[in-house]
């Protein structure tokens, strides 16, 4: 049976990330959506990186294969927005995750993950966020084939980890290029 072999790229566009080249190498017609899609059901695979929409149990339910999300994250910790920043103040580990979405924010069965071990000592945030979107990237071609092939394994996510919501950053926080040690003390001092 002949495949279609189309991918949507849901989230970033080709200047912003090099997987979209990747994924054509590998033989695949990626198309790129940074707005919302209602129907899914005309693409091969779904790969969802730096998407601002979440995607609801009907768009979902179009897909004809699982919906694959790359997070900035060590789930099941730091679900939702600002992962980066929640991983340095609340001590959690900080990592990249694939994972399969499904009706929760970044629940889905973990198809692939790396954890990072970095010391905070002098970095910004946007230093550690440019280190974890390497790292995704890194992730994402280390395995690409497999996972555009849908020959991979899931591995459910355990324990309750942690949850974010955009408006739960501190109204304080408004430079990614705080310094983490700066950002963790004054949140530790209550803001």
């Amino acid at each position: 049976m002949e495949t279609n072999k189309k991918v949507a790229f849901l989230g970033y566009n080709g200047t912003q990330t090099s997987l979209i080249d990747q994924i054509r190498r590998l033989g695949f017609d990626a198309e790129v959506h940074e707005e919302p899609l209602t129907d899914l059901s005309p693409f091969e695979r779904v790969v969802s990186f730096g998407y601002r929409h979440i995607l609801k149990p009907a768009v979902i339910a179009t897909s004809r294969n699982p919906i694959l999300n790359l997070h900035i994250a060590y789930l099941p910790y730091n679900r939702g927005a600002h992962p980066n920043f929640w991983s340095w103040v609340d001590g959690t580990p900080s990592g990249v995750t694939i994972h399969e979405i499904d009706a929760g924010i970044d629940t889905g069965p973990i198809v692939n993950q790396r954890q990072l071990h970095i010391e905070p000592e002098g970095l910004t945030f946007r230093e550690t966020y440019e280190l974890l979107f390497n790292e995704i990237e890194a992730l994402f071609v280390e395995c690409a084939s497999e996972i555009l092939d849908g020959n991979y394994r899931i591995t459910p996510q355990s324990g309750s980890g942690s949850y974010h919501r955009v408006d739960d950053l501190p109204e304080w926080m408004n430079s990614w290029d705080m310094r983490i040690t700066d950002a963790i003390m004054r949140y530790r001092n209550g803001g």
